[in-house]
């Protein structure tokens, strides 16, 4: 087969596919427009799952009427002007890509209107057809309407799920946006009901809001900064329960360094195969990190990646001793009563002798005495006597938090450590 120049609509479609992965990506892409246009209040709306609408109203700067053509055009944006920009991106979105990719798959208008114009301007895109720029209705600010995702390729809307699970997703992407914009209010609905209504708040009541107050009353504060680096946020103890959201530069990413970081602070703390909860933001300066790496902008790639991946670990881990140091109270059936509080050492060492007696008790005692049931979670009542030592003393360890010391972790150059 030759070699030839593909058709314009197919090389739309083909970015659109890198862009628009589902309605998520589509909500995603237009609320982070909203943010670099300073709005201070953004409103989504999806119906089917996004599928059928998803539209996003903001009351940002707006975009001028001479330029709404402009900003349907690939590689066309107001973020960046020359080559040493790219290198320190500021802004959520920089590529120029997002709204005519999104307009190759979808019937699209805008509707904006800047403070300095007289009256908004409207134009619609169908399949990347533009049409004509019209005079429109609208206060200071912009609206984008997404409809039939997906109209002209059909082979792509058969991959997507339930509208269920799709406002699930989008759901997900709009929490993530909203917990790195506390000052920002936001709004979502679906299918006309209202999901979130957030008001411009602090940190600590966006958490509350969006995580629930239980995972805010068993975290940790974090606020730790070493040169330009700070890390601040939210560690969830061994009781809390929420998701893993990592930021940095107020942008979501899923970093292989930082979730090693991350994982190593908890060693001490997590056992088997149970997972941290946080909400963890990293401040540093955009130069030192490349957020030009995939379309969606979810990966990065740290200039110095030992340092980072050093002071992160460190700074959690600092602040989560004092959670290893206390364990919550809570009664274990056929012992002797309720753990004991212990903050040190030596106190950690004896209640973990105790728990070790405790199984004993617990499994030599006769159930037919009434005084206990004859089964330990610890003890196990078959095997080698020293088997049976060893299992009840580690289970009492593991019960009480409580693990080794142990050496920091020194991440390759290449990436993570590889245990070994």
């Amino acid at each position: 087969m030759p070699i030839r120049v593909l058709p314009e609509q197919l090389i739309h479609q083909i970015a659109a596919g890198e862009v628009v992965e589902r309605p998520a990506s589509v909500v995603k892409e237009l609320v982070e427009n909203s943010l670099d246009a300073d709005a201070r209040r953004i409103e989504v709306e999806v119906e089917a799952g996004g599928v059928a609408l998803c539209r996003v109203r903001d009351d940002g700067a707006g975009i001028a009427r001479d330029e709404l053509e402009l900003a349907l055009a690939h590689h066309a944006t107001s973020k960046l002007a020359r080559i040493e920009d790219l290198e320190s991106v500021r802004s959520l979105g920089f590529r120029g890509e997002a709204l005519p990719s999104i307009a190759s798959v979808s019937r699209l208008s805008i509707t904006s209107r800047t403070r300095q114009a007289p009256h908004a301007a409207s134009i619609s895109a169908e399949g990347a057809q533009l049409g004509e720029v019209r005079p429109a209705a609208r206060a200071q600010g912009t609206t984008v309407a997404v409809s039939d995702l997906y109209f002209n390729t059909p082979a792509r809307r058969k991959f997507l799920r339930t509208d269920a699970t799709e406002f699930g997703h989008c759901d997900e992407v709009f929490r993530r946006i909203a917990l790195a914009q506390p000052r920002v209010a936001f709004l979502l609905k679906h299918n006309g009901r209202v999901s979130h209504v957030l008001r411009s708040q602090d940190v600590a009541q966006r958490t509350g809001a969006l995580l629930g107050e239980g995972f805010f009353s068993n975290s940790l504060s974090v606020d730790a900064q070493s040169g330009a680096l700070r890390l601040h946020g939210r560690a969830g103890t061994p009781q809390a329960q929420g998701g893993q959201y990592f930021f940095v530069n107020n942008r979501f990413v899923r970093d292989r360094l930082l979730s090693h970081a991350v994982r190593e602070a908890y060693r001490d703390l997590l056992h088997g195969e149970r997972q941290p909860a946080y909400l963890l933001g990293l401040e540093l300066d955009p130069r030192a990190v490349d957020v030009n790496v995939h379309p969606a902008k979810t990966e990065v790639r740290f200039r110095d990646s030992r340092a980072v991946h050093q002071f992160v670990y460190h700074a959690l881990h600092r602040a989560l001793s004092p959670s290893a140091a206390t364990t919550p109270e809570k009664s274990l059936p056929g012992t002797c009563g309720k753990w004991i509080s212990a903050e040190y050492w030596p106190a950690r060492i004896f209640q973990s002798a105790a728990l070790t007696l405790a199984a004993w008790i617990s499994t030599t005692t006769s159930p037919a005495a009434g005084t206990g049931s004859g089964k330990s979670p610890y003890w196990r009542t078959s095997g080698p006597p020293k088997a049976r030592k060893k299992e009840a003393f580690m289970g009492a360890m593991i019960a009480s938090g409580i693990s080794w010391p142990r050496r920091s972790p020194r991440p390759s150059k290449s990436g993570p450590p590889i245990r070994r």
